[in-house]
């Protein structure tokens, strides 16, 4: 068995980014950029006024002077005169400074009347005026690819006048349950049957993550069931199997796959859950080879899927991050392989105070809907006392 963390750098190896295509603006929110976006323009155009109120030349506009209005400028109307002794034009946030002025008097410093206004407050040179350029100038690097776009990028990207965008093509993944004991949501279940979450939990965590999700039929426990539906997967970016990965007599993926083309890179994980966790190729397809247990499906899902998803889409695939809290009760020492215990979390002052359910049996899917965070602890780590320090994976979700 080798370890979660060389698992995840085999797998991550083992990728490369989907290719380019260009988007709108209003399609590029959560996209990874796929090459940097560069200014098309200075921002300001010009000095602006940062504030309503008047264009003065600051040496004539000391307190009690009194200056005469000239003329007004509103955002998108520049004034074409220019700001002499004495004189002073009307601005609005956003107006051009007209030449002549370098200063702006903000309206509450002064009292209009009869075409002059009185200045109620000094005004120093430069004061409230945004710089032309202050922001960007053109051709500035404004968003360095690669980036998962934000709302605050897509804002800059449109200041820089782009409409269009270059992004990495969203990872397409297809999802292969198997067994003859699963049927989808909605269908008649058979003696000893169960119904699949899997695939649809796995469909809805794709697309949390950036990719598109194509839930495949099921396939059932026969080796030519599941090579045609790899068969399916054609086209994909990435394949993901749940199910039939471990050491029983209908645990058939290696062997169904085999005949494909299956090149296997590594098999079996020292973590809990997920222990039977399998990542190779059929042919030029990845594959990532889930254990069927619902709740093993889904941390692996969150330690090895999501990283990949990231790589394909352009940026370099990361562990979750984690952060420390302190437990509410003991801990059993933990065994030789890397544990992700479901626990709850509430907040006391600074610090998050973590609670694990009592029961962590891998096919207990309610557990983890319910968790807001995974306690990760280290192979052979020693029994824990309640009030120890560990560290958790935050879940999304449930605050």
């Amino acid at each position: 068995m080798i370890s979660v963390d060389e698992a995840r750098r085999l797998i991550l190896a083992a990728l490369a980014p989907t290719g380019a295509e260009t988007v709108g603006l209003g399609q590029a929110a959560g996209r990874v950029l796929a090459a940097p976006v560069l200014a098309r323009l200075t921002q300001p155009p010009a000095d602006v006024s940062a504030m309503d109120g008047y264009a003065v030349r600051a040496a004539e506009a000391g307190k009690g002077a009194t200056l005469r209005v000239i003329g007004a400028a509103p955002a998108g109307h520049p004034f074409e005169g220019k700001v002499r002794a004495g004189e002073a034009v009307r601005l609005f946030t956003g107006s051009v400074v007209p030449d002549g002025a370098d200063s702006v008097l903000i309206q509450e410093d002064a009292t209009a009347e009869g075409g002059l206004i009185t200045v109620n407050e000094s005004c120093a040179a430069g004061k409230n005026i945004r710089r032309k350029g202050q922001d960007f100038a053109a051709s500035e690097v404004l968003i360095a690819a690669p980036k998962r776009l934000t709302a605050r990028d897509i804002g800059l990207a449109a200041a820089g006048n782009h409409p269009w965008l270059a992004v990495h093509r969203r990872p397409r993944v297809a999802i292969l349950a198997t067994g003859d004991e699963i049927s989808l949501p909605g269908e008649e279940i058979g003696p000893g049957g169960i119904v699949s979450s899997n695939a649809h939990a796995l469909a809805a965590f794709v697309m949390e993550s950036g990719g598109e999700a194509v839930i495949l039929p099921i396939a059932k426990d026969t080796l030519e069931a599941i090579a045609a539906g790899a068969a399916a997967a054609k086209g994909a970016d990435l394949l993901v199997t749940t199910g039939g990965a471990s050491v029983g007599d209908h645990d058939l993926v290696q062997q169904g796959l085999a005949g494909s083309g299956l090149a296997l890179e590594f098999w079996k994980i020292a973590m809990r859950p997920g222990k039977p966790l399998m990542f190779g190729a059929v042919g030029e397809l990845p594959l990532l080879g889930l254990p069927g247990n619902p709740v093993s499906a889904m941390v692996c899902a969150l330690l090895f899927l999501r990283p990949a998803i990231e790589r394909l889409s352009g940026l370099q695939g990361e562990a979750p991050a984690t952060e420390p809290a302190l437990l509410t009760t003991a801990m059993k020492a933990n065994d030789h392989r890397e544990d992700y215990v479901r626990a709850t979390l509430t907040r006391e002052g600074d610090a998050w105070r973590v609670t694990p359910f009592p029961t962590q049996d891998s096919g207990m899917l309610k557990t983890l809907a319910h968790a807001q965070a995974l306690i990760k602890r280290k192979p052979n780590e020693p029994g824990l006392a309640p009030g120890s320090l560990v560290q958790i994976v935050r879940l999304g979700g449930r605050d």
